[in-house]
């Protein structure tokens, strides 16, 4: 106790084992990455369509663009289940001005309106994209395959990616005449680099564009057949073990 009278404080200090990052002779580490990759059919295409319109004055070009715009959600919406999504995304209407004359005078309007749809049918996807192509300035690009963000087959790549890091592992460890003993960590790299949802990898090669009238006498266009793109399913991981003291003599 000091002099002063008040009482002393005491102090605890929890001792901690130091990190060690390359292990220890009596228990060595291996670091190992697995990999993954194969082909999986995609679940879903998407499609993106503009719909267009033009006129000398901009209520006219306005009530073309609305009802052009009806009529491709009402057919899109008559496919059922076989669209899981519909959405429209930016709309726009702006003058035209005339390129000659001291005046700034509107030569017309031109109106757009993008929308995006997602199907799960590659049947009714060649056949709806032929119908909308065939429509006065209608424009569909795409499709767009994919895979779910919560598809079975990531799962089963990151399966095989580990699966791979543990047989790798044990192979350094039995070339030194060792085995493994625990697993230290696993860390998934590339997360921050998979493809969302929506974002669209290579175009399947549809990009078209329809201004009306059917593309056979007295019928409808033939639907497109269109042959689904195969999607990449790739994963990594790094994955950090222990083994029993290696057998240096052998």
């Amino acid at each position: 106790m000091p002099l002063d009278g008040t009482p002393a404080t005491t102090h605890t200090t929890t001792s901690t084992s130091p990190y060690v990052p390359y292990g220890t002779p009596d228990a060595p580490r291996v670091a190992v990455r697995g990999h993954a990759r194969f082909e999986a059919d995609p679940e879903i295409a998407r499609i993106g369509i503009t719909v267009s319109a033009r006129g000398t004055d901009r209520r006219t070009a306005l009530d073309d663009l609305t009802r052009r715009n009806a009529f491709v959600l009402d057919l899109v919406k008559s496919y059922g289940t076989a669209v899981e999504k519909l959405e429209t995304g930016a709309f726009s209407i702006s003058p035209e001005l005339t390129r000659h004359g001291r005046n700034e005078r509107v030569r017309a309007y031109h109106g757009t309106v993008h929308v995006t749809a997602v199907l799960t049918d590659f049947t009714a996807l060649g056949e709806l994209t032929t119908r909308l192509a065939d429509l006065d300035l209608t424009r569909v690009n795409g499709p767009w395959w994919a895979l779910r963000p919560d598809s079975p087959a990531h799962g089963e790549a990151r399966r095989q990616a580990v699966q791979e890091a543990v047989q790798r592992a044990r192979e350094y460890a039995a070339a030194l005449g060792a085995r493994l003993a625990a697993l230290v960590e696993l860390a998934d790299l590339g997360a921050e680099n998979n493809e969302g949802y929506g974002l669209p990898p290579a175009p399947g090669g549809l990009r078209t564009r329809g201004y009306g009238g059917p593309a056979e006498p007295g019928g409808a266009a033939p639907a497109l057949d269109l042959e689904p793109q195969r999607q990449t399913v790739y994963a990594q991981v790094n994955a950090r073990f222990t083994m029993t003291p290696p057998d240096l003599g052998a």
